[in-house]
């Protein structure tokens, strides 16, 4: 942020005497005040879009965090809506919103904010008017297709869950011989030098010459896992295209464009856990529901 930490006197450091992430029982610091259902201040930090999580832990343990006029001394404190938080002397903004977006991710650039070799990244070509996101999974350098993008850090960890039960599909283009019969055996999950992969469904859509397009579904979707299968298969994959993400499609999106999931669709998606993102019916946002004819 560029801001300098504004230090305050030792009486001014206090520690939180409650660490309870999100339960809503924390105290906040020092006893804190009220206000209702509570949640980590690196979390609150990093839903406002200044930081990662991980940045806002560091930028508390320098001092640059205030809670309702106290230094942080640690990131183990819980806040409320009702907290007055200063990062660098200057007030939190309102915490965005749990929202959702779906990207076309173009090949060649990597999923990661920072890569050492300085390549190109997927956020280094986000729009400027996106808030700091996150991304649900990753597609590696030289996959395409639906990339799943939230500015919240919680629900992407819950979308990446095998218990969701969402299935990822893809369109993969490979080169060599294909044994139909050794896809069909995929559904029965196989194991590659000692790592288990689970069950895949996969199907011959056409053949040209030495090249086939095949169709692949699965629930995990672990590090390169089309890659390696089908080059277990001796198939090498020249092209793989995410197609949809759960109830999440690619749709018409064209290549490097972004567009925002609706909140109710969302909402709706998320079920029983939507309440948990602060996805709840709110007022600007709840259904329209035609008033009730009174009965004569």
């Amino acid at each position: 942020m560029g801001m300098v930490a504004t230090m305050s006197s030792k009486q001014d450091r206090v520690k939180p005497q409650d660490a309870s992430a999100d339960s809503g029982t924390g105290s906040g610091v020092g006893g804190g005040v009220g206000g209702g259902v509570g949640e980590r201040i690196a979390k609150r930090l990093a839903r406002a879009g200044l930081c990662s999580r991980r940045e806002a832990e560091r930028w508390i343990i320098a001092g640059r965090v205030r809670v309702d006029g106290k230094v942080l001394e640690t990131p183990a404190c819980v806040v409320t809506a009702k907290s007055r938080i200063e990062v660098d002397g200057k007030a939190l903004a309102k915490a965005e919103p749990t929202k959702l977006w779906r990207h076309h991710k173009p090949k060649g650039l990597l999923t990661t904010n920072n890569d050492p070799e300085g390549r190109d990244t997927v956020f280094q070509h986000l729009p400027a008017s996106l808030p700091r996101v996150v991304s649900v999974g990753r597609l590696d350098l030289n996959t395409e297709g639906l990339l799943l993008l939230t500015n919240d850090g919680a629900l992407a960890r819950h979308l990446e869950l095998p218990s969701t039960g969402w299935r990822r599909r893809y369109r993969v283009r490979v080169h060599g011989a294909v044994n139909e019969k050794a896809l069909e055996r995929l559904a029965n999950g196989i194991r590659i030098e000692g790592v288990s992969y689970g069950a895949i469904e996969a199907k011959l859509d056409s053949r040209q010459r030495g090249n086939a397009w095949l169709s692949l579904s699965l629930k995990e979707g672990k590090n390169r896992e089309i890659r390696r299968v089908m080059e277990h298969m001796d198939l090498q994959v020249t092209r793989l295209i995410r197609l949809s993400y759960g109830p999440f499609q690619l749709g018409e999106l064209s290549r490097g464009d972004i567009a925002a999931v609706p909140r109710r669709i969302l909402r709706d998606q998320l079920g029983r856990h939507a309440e948990a993102f602060g996805l709840g019916e709110t007022e600007g946002d709840a259904r329209k529901k035609s008033p009730r004819k009174s009965k004569k």
